[in-house]
């Protein structure tokens, strides 16, 4: 039983909340894993159309348990081993990253270190006006994990990467959003109606499409233009015989709403 991830089904969107507030949802080993579970579980259920991914307590994540790390001392045994342990839990990022479906971040209190990794590895990220955003590592002589110097990197390009992760500045909502960091600021009091609100349209949209979106703007990160072409090429041509683009333009020639079931 997980005991720092709970999980949730609503209505084909995949609620998953970090659940330890006393720690300000800070990332143990006993978390990392629940969580990397949790979304693996998302990723593979069918009913799951789109991810939200959430903190308890008002704060969605705080990084690594520094604390936790004082007063246990770092991992035990071989170098080896805790290389393996470590990137065996920071998956998580790239099933957020790579999956199928569409992933949201609602992002409230802070969002540090590796917290602002799993947020990165989301498609999108709303943020409570009040959030503070930081890489933080720098303040406690780590490097950086979960992926948030390939995320940052490709998000806002390698200079910007490198000044928020070199110099560790704490941005506001508003700043994060002036350099695209985050996709939309709300009001405090609107965060997680605003996030739930955006999650659940996307996991009732047309959802075998918006794997073949996602699957394109994936390769794009990486592939050569003519490589994105042949893939655009192919997604579009398989999307054209799907029962929700052939709703679509029912929809379209009827001047009313499309009725989307995934398929």
């Amino acid at each position: 039983m997980a005991r720092y991830v709970s999980e949730d089904l609503d209505q084909g969107l995949a609620i998953i909340t970090l659940n330890r507030p006393d720690r300000r949802n800070a990332i143990s080993m006993e978390l990392a894993e629940d969580l990397v579970a949790a979304v693996a579980r998302a990723a593979a259920d069918p009913k799951a159309r789109a991810v939200l991914l959430r903190g308890a307590g008002g704060t969605f994540c705080v990084g690594g348990d520094v604390k936790g790390m004082a007063e246990r001392g770092h991992g035990s045994g071989p170098v080896d081993h805790q290389v393996s342990e470590l990137r065996r839990v920071m998956e998580v990022s790239r099933l957020l990253h790579d999956m199928r479906k569409p992933t949201i971040a609602a992002l409230d209190g802070a969002a540090a270190g590796g917290g602002l990794s799993l947020a990165l590895a989301c498609d999108l990220r709303i943020a409570a006006k009040s959030t503070k955003i930081t890489t933080a590592f720098a303040k406690v002589a780590l490097p950086g994990d979960f992926g948030g110097t390939y995320l940052l990197t490709r998000l806002l390009g390698s200079a910007k990467a490198r000044e928020l992760f070199l110099l560790c500045p704490l941005l506001t909502a508003d700043e994060a959003l002036a350099h695209g960091l985050v996709t939309k600021v709300v009001a405090d009091a609107d965060l997680q109606r605003v996030a739930h609100e955006i999650a659940s349209g996307l996991a009732q949209g047309p959802s075998l499409t918006l794997s073949y979106m996602k699957q394109n703007l994936n390769l794009a990160e990486t592939a050569p233009f003519d490589v994105c072409l042949d893939a655009e090429a192919l997604q579009q041509t398989r999307a054209t015989v799907t029962a929700d683009h052939k709703e679509a333009a029912r929809a379209f020639v009827e001047k009313r709403a499309p009725r989307f079931t995934g398929a």
